[in-house]
């Protein structure tokens, strides 16, 4: 069994920081692509950012110049930094992950972190 588990979702005014973090847990062999997502009221999610093995990154237009999403593959861990935070940021932050394990390579989420920015 495999978890991800999300922390550092909060109230932020506008033009403030936070930082998301995202612990894989479990019968872990390897962890693959990872990425973060997030969802808005209303809105489809939407894929924020994303991070392979070799550190390589990727963001939406919109976030770019703003966000870092980083990962600590020996700690099994992803993050996202985010600066310069806008309302329209305001959001249910989603990580995922394909992990591999006993033989198995299958894609996870965790469960969400609320982000909300506002004065």
């Amino acid at each position: 069994q495999v978890q991800l588990v999300e922390s550092g979702g909060g109230l932020v005014q506008p033009g403030g920081s936070l930082r998301l973090s995202c612990v894989v847990s479990g019968s872990i062999f390897s962890i693959h692509n990872m990425a973060w997502y997030r969802q808005a009221p209303g809105k489809q999610r939407e894929l924020v950012a994303t991070i392979v093995p070799d550190g390589s990154t990727n963001y939406v237009d919109s976030v770019k110049g703003r966000f870092t999403i980083a990962r600590d593959n020996a700690k099994n861990t992803m993050f996202l930094q985010m600066n310069s935070l806008k309302p329209e940021d305001t959001a249910v932050y989603y990580c995922n992950a394909w992990v591999t394990s006993a033989e198995e390579r299958n894609n996870y989420w965790g469960q969400g972190t609320q982000v909300t920015v506002s004065s």
